[in-house]
């Protein structure tokens, strides 16, 4: 089963809404209200597969277990075949299996239902432009698996890492939170400091280290035995 409209010209992402559950999906689509254009909806695989390929939406909310062969099942089919879609999940399950698999199938990242509205709203946000967004204690089981999949590099010296000198211990500080996938204001209550300081240092950082992106930050400090 699916309902689909078609995309606005608003500007804001255009997300797809998957979960086998009514309530969550009405729940989900209250606490993103008018930061998205919700553009389908959809309870199972099959349901999902149709309408993505009718939408072609920004992002993709795919929770992990559903009728029909699960979350993974819907990026198998579709994943490549959409390549422009991004893919976040979100589920009740904090299981390394499935967060791993998913992520492995080409989820951008992956939450779970305890997140914030808030929270919510900024993972899309980031997901649809290019970034990748973990719950905080998921983060390691990605890394894990990366690490555990992917030949390691003679990992650099922290303490003779040149863009690593180039940080303040504050800096630092909002580094290694960032590297394991806290928001902004999760760092912000954490470090006692406003979300628009954090943005700042986490502008600082990216530009110190000659970063990009989040994504690049958590692989620099995996590499460098930062986390």
């Amino acid at each position: 089963m699916s309902t689909t409209v078609s995309p606005g010209a608003s500007g804001r992402p255009a997300v797809f809404l998957v979960d086998d559950h009514a309530m969550v999906r009405t729940g989900v689509r209250a606490e993103l209200g008018g930061a998205v254009d919700v553009v389908g909806e959809a309870a199972d695989v099959a349901g999902a597969v149709d309408g993505i390929r009718r939408t072609v939406p920004d992002v993709v909310l795919l929770d992990v277990h559903l009728p029909g062969g699960g979350g993974r099942a819907v990026l198998d089919t579709l994943r490549a075949e959409l390549p422009t879609v991004r893919w976040l999940a979100l589920s009740v399950s904090d299981a390394a299996e499935d967060v791993i698999a998913v992520i492995r199938a080409g989820a951008r990242g992956y939450v779970t239902k305890t997140i914030s509205g808030p929270d919510l709203r900024d993972a899309v946000a980031r997901v649809a432009d290019g970034d990748v967004v973990f719950s905080p204690r998921l983060a390691g089981f990605v890394l894990d698996a990366f690490a555990a999949s992917t030949p390691s590099p003679e990992p650099a010296d922290p303490a003779t890492d040149p863009g690593l000198d180039l940080l303040s211990a504050r800096e630092r500080e909002v580094m290694q939170l960032l590297a394991r996938g806290y928001t902004y204001r999760e760092i912000g209550s954490r470090l006692f400091i406003s979300v628009k300081t954090v943005e700042s240092h986490a502008s600082n950082v990216l530009r110190k280290l000659q970063l990009s992106n989040r994504n690049e930050l958590t692989r620099w400090a995996a590499t460098n035995r930062l986390l």
